[in-house]
C-alpha cells in the first residue's frame, strides 16, 4: 500500500479529508495529493505521523499500524471530553478512562492479539 492510501485510510476512519488534513497540518491544499507521484519530505510525513499517533515507519509501509498515544496526548484528548450520557464528567472519571485506555493499549487488558 502506497504512502497516500495509508494516509487516506487514516483520514478515512477520522473522518477528516485530505485537503482539510492538509490544511490542518500546514500544507498546501493539495500537498498530501501530490504523494500519489512524489516522495514527501520526511519532516511533512513526521508531521503525519504525530497526527495520527503511528509511526513513519507504518506510513512508509515497514511496520503494521500500531498505536503510539503519549500521556500527554491522552490528557488533552480527555481535556475535551466534558460530558457523558448527559452528566458532566469529573477529574476522576477523566482520570479512570485514562488508566484503562493505558492498560488497553499496553495489551493489559481487552482482546487478546
Amino acid at each position: 500500500m502506497s504512502v497516500f492510501l495509508r494516509i487516506k485510510e487514516l483520514a478515512d476512519k477520522r473522518k477528516i479529508s485530505i485537503k482539510a488534513l492538509s490544511l490542518k497540518l500546514g500544507f498546501g491544499e493539495n500537498t498530501i495529493y501530490k504523494w500519489k507521484q512524489t516522495k514527501p519530505k520526511a519532516e511533512d510525513l513526521a508531521k503525519v505521523a504525530d497526527y495520527f499517533h503511528v509511526t513513519v515507519d507504518y506510513l512508509l509501509g515497514r511496520e503494521e499500524l500500531s498505536v503510539h498515544i503519549a500521556d500527554s496526548d491522552l490528557s488533552s484528548m480527555l481535556e475535551g471530553a466534558e460530558a457523558y450520557n448527559g452528566q458532566p464528567m469529573t477529574e476522576s472519571d477523566k482520570e479512570a478512562i485514562r488508566i484503562a485506555t493505558e492498560m488497553y493499549l499496553l495489551g493489559k487488558y481487552g482482546p487478546k492479539k
